[in-house]
């Protein structure tokens, strides 16, 4: 299965949450509302999840092998670092929605 499209949708500054990804896979099935997070070691991501009773999260679409895991994250990271560059020298995103700070901590 291959990746064939990955959307930063929302990038936010402040807050742990950085973005709201989607990623299309073959063209053809895409997952979206993965989110990237600034943790303790660093910017992780977290797969699209569902509040299960007290506090437990569970997620609604993960993968399956570590393997599968670090070529979502490669991509990811991969366009979520051209988005920041891009802002860097010109100060804007085309296309990318700013998320207002109210939605930080999502």
């Amino acid at each position: 299965m291959d990746i064939t499209d990955v959307r930063i949708r929302k990038i936010n500054d402040d807050g742990k949450m950085k973005a709201v990804v989607s990623v299309t896979f073959d063209e053809e099935f895409v997952v979206h509302d993965i989110k990237i997070i600034e943790g303790q070691n660093g910017l992780f991501i977290a797969m699209p999840s569902r509040k299960m009773g007290e506090g437990d999260f569970r997620d609604i679409a993960h993968p399956l092998t570590s393997e599968t895991r670090n070529r979502i994250k490669a991509a990811i990271f991969e366009e979520y670092d051209k988005l920041l560059e891009e802002k860097a020298e010109t100060g804007s995103l085309a296309g990318v929605e700013m998320a207002p700070e109210s939605i930080a901590q999502e």
